[in-house]
């Protein structure tokens, strides 16, 4: 079972509540994977607290020309729709930054003047802390393309036990490739109209992907009920709801969590729990 927490925009609470459900899921079920897939600025390490076991390098595979083959056709260049390898006065020059590992310029490649090599885009770095194993991608600096790391991170789910995956904030790219195959979706907000305009968005990409979804609020009492108002209109349940409290964000910002600090919150991610279980497992 895999649960995703996504947003529409980033600073609503995702990795705070993520790493909370981990750890009620590690105490109701025995033990939880958490995949944090927001690679460019992962942090729930900050909040689970474990032991580094390894780490390992990803790479992608780009096009390397041999020139001395090459006949100058352009054909690689052509089929390029993103201009990752492109012909100056019919030579190919490849751009690596721009590629998207497809492997059409070498299969398109008559003479074969073109084969791939490996290109670094990041590291995953794992870590184990009791009941909760904790594997978070980290994009390199300067890379552009966290999708193919995001697979990667995926990659190590434990079939056999919950998977709690912390997806990057928005609708794009990287938040389609963290969430495609999740079973259920927690939709974080706030409830102000900027926390709105993007739930609307995140819950229109959840339809489209035919996902089962519900909403969970943070800082309640910060705002206003328009997002109450909406996930009544839309027939949309809301899950969990945290409230505006100063002593969340004292934790927050010293790297702690409520279910540890705040016993009183416990009750609230443990019923937000069985009910995405209660979902999943009644189809």
């Amino acid at each position: 079972m895999t649960v995703a927490v996504a947003s529409g925009k980033g600073g609503t609470g995702k990795t705070t509540i993520a790493t909370n459900l981990a750890m009620v899921a590690a105490e109701r079920y025995g033990h939880v994977t958490l995949l944090d897939c927001d690679v460019e600025e992962p942090n729930s390490h900050i909040f689970i607290k474990g032991q580094k076991t390894k780490e390992e390098v990803v790479n992608i595979k780009i096009p390397e020309v041999d020139e001395s083959i090459c006949t100058e056709c352009g054909a690689c260049s052509n089929f390029c729709q993103y201009n990752a390898i492109v012909s100056l006065k019919g030579r190919p020059v490849v751009f690596k930054e721009m590629c998207h590992s497809c492997g059409g310029c070498s299969l398109v490649c008559q003479p074969k003047a073109i084969h791939e090599v490996d290109h670094r885009i990041g590291l995953i770095n794992f870590y184990s802390a009791g009941k909760i194993s904790l594997i978070y991608g980290l994009l390199d600096v300067g890379s552009p393309l966290s999708p193919p790391l995001i697979g990667a991170v995926k990659r190590h789910e434990n079939k056999n036990a919950l998977n709690i995956i912390d997806a990057p904030p928005g609708t794009s790219c990287p938040v389609i490739e963290a969430i495609k195959d999740a079973d259920f979706i927690i939709l974080v907000t706030e409830p102000t109209p900027f926390g709105l305009n993007d739930l609307v968005l995140a819950v229109e990409v959840s339809r489209k992907l035919n996902k089962k979804f519900a909403v969970a609020i943070n800082r309640v009492g910060s705002g206003d009920d328009r997002v109450h108002k909406y996930c009544k209109e839309e027939n949309i349940p809301i899950i969990l709801e945290i409230p505006d409290d100063r002593r969340i964000a004292e934790l927050y910002s010293n790297g702690y969590t409520i279910f540890e600090n705040l016993p009183e919150y416990r009750k609230s991610f443990e019923e937000a729990l069985i009910s995405v279980d209660g979902v999943i497992q009644n189809g």
